[in-house]
């Protein structure tokens, strides 16, 4: 994995990237984890049988990526995003987050230039106030 962030100081726009190749590893530690364990994410053979490719990787595990590209996680209010292409073992993906003003628009593509998320959005609180007391 690989990040890069830049961003205006003081307001304006920041940009956080990070570049994340998946392994059959990364998939079934995380399918562990989170107690997904789907054989859609674990089991070639039971992937094609439901009409996939192959071993494909959890949407909330590529989610998860894209909030890290959405900026502090304790001003994280909102994240929503639309799975567009499913990523698999050996897909690269970049997931990239612009932050202006609070809000963050997300997106994340494959090695292939192809869209695997598209409308990715955050809210982020104001800094300073992340809800704790």
């Amino acid at each position: 994995m690989s990040s890069v962030e830049a961003g205006a100081p003081g307001g304006g726009t920041a940009r956080r990237e990070l570049v994340v190749t998946f392994t059959r590893e990364q998939i079934a530690a995380y399918a562990e984890a989170s107690g997904d364990r789907n054989p859609i994410h674990l089991d070639d053979e039971a992937a094609r049988a439901a009409g996939l490719p192959g071993v494909i990787a959890h949407g909330m595990l590529q989610m998860g990526l894209l909030a890290r590209v959405a900026g502090d996680p304790a001003r994280l209010r909102r994240l929503s995003c639309r799975f567009a292409e499913v990523v698999a073992p050996g897909d690269t993906v970049t997931f990239r987050g612009e932050e202006t003003n609070g809000r963050v628009e997300l997106t994340a593509v494959n090695q292939d230039g192809r869209a695997v998320i598209t409308r990715g959005r955050a809210e982020l609180a104001p800094s300073g106030l992340d809800g704790r007391s």
